[in-house]
């Protein structure tokens, strides 16, 4: 879950600040909140930002009222005792007129009085929220984010927004933690609300993670923030539910050289590519399958580089994932027989490889708990930690914010990174298991 700033919401990457103006500045204003981009991803600079921005809005609200103060007294004294019962419209535009030419406002006022809201229902929200995230998120992510909101609106979409309260969040906590694992692989799950997913789920005793149970909860908040930011809400009712529950950490499993010779020795020759990558690599799935011609780069005497870096078929996900990887001996043959431009894996995405990848496992009878294609990232660090390699060295090759110290920013800005010939020398000492042929 997000860090939370008051006013403030994360929205993909990027903080925006919503504030209601106060009922009666906000009829001076013409405009019912400050909204405004914070322009950052960074939580401590949109902190920062924020509070420039309640500064501001402290002084335009202060600024507002005793100029309304000083127009309305002038507008009562210049009238009639039968004037009293009409608006002074005209004192109104007055002061308005004197706010945009001192900056206050950034546009004329399209209306004279703020609405009431209207009630709106949460389905209606719910779809036009999810609409909007198909278009900015991938589909991994949206499918993610389709599922927890799905949850949410099949047990309280016929309701109107302003209904909602921290008892309906405590509520909504309490069901989605009996949750079994088994409702997202169970073709007899399909379409079911969330009231017959826990009735489901109570036939067994297995429960989804504590971490899984966290990102549903984060991603029904960043709806509720949503819809706080579009003005259907004053305040989001959930903030003042805690997930209290502590997330155990469940580190996948470093796969053996044996298992790794199994692997390496299937007839799969979409997923053997990936793999051998991914092993001798250090990259994630997203990011192998994500792979261009156009991202292999020679360094002369160096040899050849794979720039890790976003294009049209993946993002990264984070700032510290893009990066140069010194393409593996191995893999310069491997290279050499895949697509000579556009991408590498045409062929399949990360679903594909995570589904053969299961499969895979299944034939070969490895059933180790948390063995997933994930763990030929764990492979690869792991060799790194056992050849000698430093820490903050194999960060930067695996695309991971340095550890090398605590105060991580400072060391950020006076280190160049290491050099291409120190990673040169690193990603050339992994071996891969005897037994495997490249």
């Amino acid at each position: 879950m997000s860090a939370h700033i008051k006013y403030a919401y994360l929205k993909g990457h990027t903080w925006l600040y919503r504030r209601n103006w106060p009922k009666d500045v906000a009829m001076v204003l013409g405009q019912q909140a400050l909204k405004q981009s914070l322009k950052t991803n960074s939580t401590n600079t949109a902190r920062a930002r924020a509070a420039e921005v309640n500064l501001r809005y402290e002084r335009t609200v202060s600024e507002v009222r005793e100029r309304s103060e000083e127009a309305l007294s002038g507008a009562v004294s210049n009238a009639s005792a039968l004037d009293w019962e009409e608006p002074s419209g005209t004192a109104v535009d007055h002061l308005r007129a004197t706010l945009e030419l001192s900056g206050q406002l950034s546009e004329r006022s399209r209306f004279d009085r703020i609405k009431p809201r209207e009630k709106v229902s949460i389905r209606n929200q719910g779809a036009a929220y999810l609409a909007r995230r198909s278009i900015e998120l991938r589909p991994g992510g949206f499918k993610s984010v389709r599922y927890s909101v799905g949850l949410f609106l099949s047990k309280y979409g016929e309701r109107s927004l302003c209904s909602l309260s921290r008892t309906e969040g405590r509520e909504f906590l309490g069901l989605v933690a009996q949750l079994s694992p088994v409702i997202g692989k169970s073709e007899r799950t399909r379409g079911l609300s969330l009231d017959q997913l826990v009735a489901f789920s109570a036939q067994g005793t297995a429960r989804i993670t504590t971490r899984t149970q966290k990102r549903i909860w984060a991603q029904v908040n960043a709806f509720i923030d949503w819809t706080v930011y579009e003005g259907h809400l004053e305040q989001n009712p959930f903030k003042t539910v805690l997930f209290d529950q502590k997330i155990k950490p469940q580190p996948y499993a470093v796969p053996t050289d044996g298992e790794v010779v199994q692997l390496l020795t299937t007839k799969d020759q979409v997923l053997r590519p990936v793999m051998l990558t991914c092993l001798l690599t250090g990259m994630r799935a997203g990011e192998a399958i994500g792979l261009l011609r156009e991202d292999l780069i020679s360094k002369g005497n160096l040899g050849g580089f794979i720039h890790v870096r976003p294009n049209e078929l993946r993002l990264l996900k984070t700032d510290a994932a893009e990066r140069q990887v010194p393409v593996h001996p191995v893999l310069e043959e491997v290279f050499r027989s895949l697509p000579s431009e556009g991408p590498l894996f045409p062929e399949t995405n990360v679903e594909q490889v995570t589904k053969r990848f299961a499969r895979l496992r299944q034939a070969k009878k490895l059933d180790r708990p948390r063995l997933v294609f994930h763990s030929t990232r764990k492979w690869f660090i792991t060799q790194c930690e056992r050849t000698g390699v430093p820490e903050h060295f194999t960060a930067s090759i695996v695309g991971h914010k340095s550890a090398r110290s605590e105060n991580g920013i400072t060391y950020g800005i006076y280190s160049a990174g290491i050099s291409d010939e120190q990673k040169r020398g690193i990603v050339d000492q992994i071996r891969l298991p005897r037994g495997v042929s490249p």
